[in-house]
């Protein structure tokens, strides 16, 4: 609770001299922010932020699917993002003859860029605080269901009275557990091409042992391009589209970084939870991170060592592997950053703080808010214990079961909507089914679904257990899974698709794959689902108090909304760490380093060969720095969470520096707590970017298309 600052109305938590945490609304940076800002170095205007009537940086940002950021880069629709974050495209155009993932891949023409049937990107066009509108008639005496009736209510008459193209969405979204509320208006656009990526030696270099620790050597960034209609319109993919046309594309910087150089991120942080009490951080990192690592451990060795005896079972699952693997290290460094920074203790010290200045000030009511959290935090505690035990065991590891819940929504659909809804839900998971089968092995499936089934009974509560497990002779039923069903390849599932709706159910029920997983959802949902949701509705009444009353009790902090996959900013200044008293990091890495690191061959720490010879060459040209070194990755000081990945990292005038692709191990806790000592965000270089995709790639056509400036010349 001492973390943040308030913009206007805005809640917002860190003390000044601290800085550099916070996730913020570009719309809201007037004040302490933008002060803030321009004491650390920034050169540009709010303005250029975020402005509703002009171009502006928000315009060149674009949520990257669900799950990552990138930014336009050209007038012609060209935008960076993560090479990890297009991964699933790359992988999905991959064969081994054309192995896209292993060497690369440079689209020499419009024609040859790649066209993504399970991607799209969207841009934000407007944000506007809403929250008055959202409470109007509501009054804190309002009992609380029938304050949220009211609220979503007030939250249709704000959708319909607010005026769109026919080609925009609205959303609005709550901000300090629902004390405020935004709202967005988007343009999403579905026709997205692959048009190149560095090989993983390049852009995954390091891989798992590297992975969220400094310093890296990862040239980890992928270009795609976004097509429209001819009117620049958001459109479904179509051979008549052409490249869109951003209101604004960043210029990108081949002049490199400066230790101190103001930086700052833009994108769709996904969430973190800087409002937990101390009880409910012990509950995260000493009891459910410790028992989701060890799921995603089991599944991680199948993966790592099936991988490894077949090339073409690495293309099928590297995504998939990446993607658990990513957050099992989060989750361990998460934990022992609390640990490292003494978290718990702190924020035990800020709640005792908390309750004797609410008794000083007479607003004595306010001292229940965290005893009352805490009361529903020991209810709900085995609830969740069972909750992550199902999602860790039973969907996040185990991609079969995953797309099987998506059947069973189905399913559910068929009873209740028209046809004309089932038709089109149909035809969707349809195509959706071809992805996941092209990347699906029926052998590595069987062995993940044994885990995924003794991990569930191992780590769930006895009393939470479905009866069906009790006993249960898993070999058996593993083969009367794998053997008998329709589940295991495109066309069986196609055949089972197949029909009207009383006879697709007819088929869904008598499979043993789907009625296994089906079974033990339905439990998971009647006996934990709906519980869980009482205690995190009964959650969410007393935390709206709490967070709403930090503003009144301490008036001289500032406070910053959680991260929840809306457009946000972050800023710092380029820096180096120590993760212990006696040793600092430099913010820089470089392509010598890498080199050093080099093992032929090896899945992790291969290099090109055409990359080994223009480094023995010092074929660097000008994007090496000031020493002749070819830099390749650098920290700064934003405060940043997964969501970001892809984000632009600019320097002070707007110029694309970097583009955001890690946290460093030891500020991994920065989710729920940030640390200005420790967190530190870790970007590809600009200068390594341009010097792959000129040097190495050749791919001229890419250089042309940029907007190349050298503000330290």
């Amino acid at each position: 609770m001492k973390k943040l600052l308030l913009l206007s109305c805005l809640f917002i938590v860190t003390q000044v001299s601290a800085q550099r945490g916070g996730m913020w609304l570009p719309s809201l940076l007037e004040g302490i922010n933008g002060n803030e800002m321009k004491s650390l170095g920034m050169k540009m205007e709010l303005s250029d932020i975020y402005d509703i009537n002009n171009s502006s940086l928000k315009d060149a940002v674009v949520q990257f699917g669900y799950g990552c950021t990138g930014e336009f880069v050209s007038d012609e629709g060209l935008l960076f993002t993560n090479h990890h974050c297009g991964l699933e495209q790359i992988q999905d155009h991959s064969t081994l003859e054309n192995n896209y993932i292993e060497d690369g891949y440079w689209a020499k023409n419009l024609n040859e860029e790649l066209p993504n049937s399970n991607l799209y990107i969207t841009i934000i066009k407007k944000i506007e605080d809403v929250t008055d509108k959202v409470f109007q008639g509501i009054s804190d005496n309002v009992p609380s269901h029938e304050r949220e009736k009211l609220v979503r209510q007030n939250i249709a008459k704000v959708k319909s009275a607010t005026k769109v193209e026919s080609w925009q969405t609205i959303e609005v979204k709550p901000f300090f557990e629902g004390n405020q509320y935004i709202l967005f208006v988007k343009e999403t656009f579905e026709d997205v091409r692959l048009v190149g990526a560095p090989p993983s030696s390049i852009a995954e270099f390091g891989k798992d042992t590297d992975n969220w620790t400094w310093p890296r050597h990862s040239g980890d960034f992928a270009l795609f391009r976004v097509y429209a209609d001819k009117n620049n319109r958001p459109a479904k993919y179509s051979k008549d589209n052409v490249p869109y046309k951003p209101n604004h594309f960043l210029p990108v910087s081949s002049g490199g970084v400066e230790q101190g150089d103001f930086t700052m991120v833009l994108g769709f942080p996904g969430r973190t939870n800087e409002y937990l009490t101390a009880r409910t951080i012990d509950l995260t990192v000493n009891k459910l991170n410790p028992m989701r690592i060890a799921i995603r451990e089991d599944v991680i060795k199948i993966l790592d060592y099936e991988m490894h005896q077949d090339p073409r079972l690495k293309i099928k699952y590297l995504s998939s592997f990446n993607s658990i693997t990513n957050d099992w290290k989060k989750m361990v460094g998460e934990s022992q950053g609390i640990e490292n920074t003494e978290t718990i203790k702190k924020r035990l010290e800020e709640e005792k703080l908390y309750v004797e200045t609410v008794k000083k000030k007479g607003l004595n009511e306010y001292a229940n808010y965290i005893p009352e959290i805490n009361k529903i935090m020991d209810k709900d505690e085995k609830y969740l214990v069972t909750r992550y035990a199902f999602l860790e065991s039973m969907i996040y590891t185990n991609s079969q079961f995953a797309f099987l819940y998506r059947i069973i929504n189905f399913e559910k659909l068929m009873l209740h909507e028209n046809e004309e809804n089932i038709s089109r839900t149909k035809e969707n998971l349809i195509q959706s089914a071809k992805y996941f089968y092209k990347n699906y092995d029926p052998r590595i499936g069987k062995m993940i679904s044994e885990k995924s089934i003794r991990n569930y009974i191992k780590y769930t509560p006895k009393e939470f257990l479905p009866p069906m497990y009790e006993n249960l002779d898993i070999d058996k039923t593993l083969d009367e899974m794998f053997n008998n069903s329709k589940f295991h390849s495109y066309d069986g599932f196609k055949e089972v698709m197949t029909g009207n709706s009383t006879e697709i159910i007819s088929k869904l029920r008598k499979d043993p794959i789907y009625a296994h997983f089906r079974a033990a959802f339905d439990f998971y949902f009647a006996n934990i689902v709906i519980e869980t949701r009482k205690n995190r509705d009964e959650l969410l009444k007393v935390k709206r108090k709490y967070v709403k009353s930090l503003k009144e009790v301490f008036p001289n902090d500032r406070f910053s909304p959680d991260a929840n996959s809306t457009l946000r900013i972050a800023y710092g200044q380029v820096q180096g760490y120590s993760p212990i008293p006696v040793f600092t990091y430099e913010p820089f890495s470089y392509l010598k380093e890498a080199v050093r690191k080099y093992v032929p061959n090896d899945y992790e720490f291969t290099l090109p060969k055409k990359l080994l010879d223009l480094y023995k060459s010092k074929s660097y040209g000008e994007y090496a720095d000031a020493s002749g070194q070819l830099p390749i990755c650098f920290l700064a000081s934003n405060h940043t969470t997964q969501g970001n990945s892809g984000s632009p990292v600019v320097d002070s005038k707007g110029n694309l520096i970097g583009i955001n692709f890690d946290r460093v191990w030891e500020g991994t806790m920065s989710d729920i707590e940030y640390s200005p000592d420790l967190c530190r965000n870790i970007s590809v270089d600009m200068r390594y970017v341009l010097f792959v995709i000129d040097k190495y790639a050749g791919a001229k056509r890419i250089m042309d298309e940029l907007t190349i400036v050298n503000p330290k010349k």
